[in-house]
């Protein structure tokens, strides 16, 4: 009987694991495009300086806000959802 909740929970360990690989890959993404989508501009273009200055600071300032966002989000819907109640099983009830 131990065995099998030994099992389980290094079965809960590892889906730990790769969500929170997860979601660091996917807000590692997200705040890189949105850093490139506001930023990409004063960096391709000649931009006067004022403008080039705030849409640079805009963008570092958005994308590590977003990459926080983003993990924060996806961990704490990990941490909610139902989990079954048997691995590799759907609840009866459904």
């Amino acid at each position: 009987m131990s065995e099998y909740g030994g099992r389980r929970d290094q079965a809960r360990r590892d889906a730990i694991t790769v969500e929170i690989g997860y979601a660091l890959l996917s807000a590692a993404f997200a705040a890189a495009v949105v850093f490139g989508a506001v930023a990409g501009p004063a960096l391709l273009f000649e931009l006067p300086d004022s403008v080039e200055t705030l849409v640079l600071r805009t963008g570092l300032v958005l994308a590590p806000v977003l990459f926080v966002a983003r993990a924060v989000s996806v961990l704490i819907r990990f941490r909610s959802a139902p989990q079954p109640s048997q691995p590799g099983r759907t609840n009866p009830d459904s």
